[in-house]
């Protein structure tokens, strides 16, 4: 799945709010208060429920530009990429990027079907996230 949107906001004040939500995330997961600094390939597991964990690792963090990481479970591997671009001081574009990669042939059309089904109201849904952040 992949998300164009424009934002009437500027690509610092999102990309600010990105990292704070994911330092907030790593300190709820993991008691850990890390910096912007810090976070460039920083690898934490998070809990969804009793039986459900995942890897979470930072793959790209560029300062105003750019936030990629992904999440590994036993069955899947997930992709997410942001990519902030500066249209001017009060708007940015962000591209959201997502895709995933299942581990079994059962899993993998499992995996499939359901984004077949869900994709569009799930870009829906990613689509009015985005305006809310830009009304916030």
């Amino acid at each position: 799945m992949e998300v164009v949107k424009k934002l009437n906001i500027p690509a610092p004040v999102f990309y600010k709010k990105i990292i704070e939500s994911v330092i907030y995330d790593i300190r709820v997961q993991t008691g850990k208060d890390v910096t912007e600094k810090q976070l460039n390939n920083f690898e934490y597991v998070k809990t969804f429920s009793k039986s459900q964990r995942a890897k979470i690792k930072i793959d790209k963090i560029e300062k105003d530009s750019a936030y990629h990481f992904s999440t590994s479970t036993t069955k899947n591997e997930f992709k997410v990429s942001y990519d902030i671009t500066m249209i001017d001081d009060n708007s940015c574009e962000i591209r959201y990027a997502e895709s995933m990669e299942s581990y079994g042939t059962l899993q993998k059309m499992n995996d499939i079907v359901l984004s077949m089904l869900l994709g569009f109201f799930k870009k829906r849904q990613f689509k009015k996230m985005l305006e809310q952040m830009e009304n916030s």
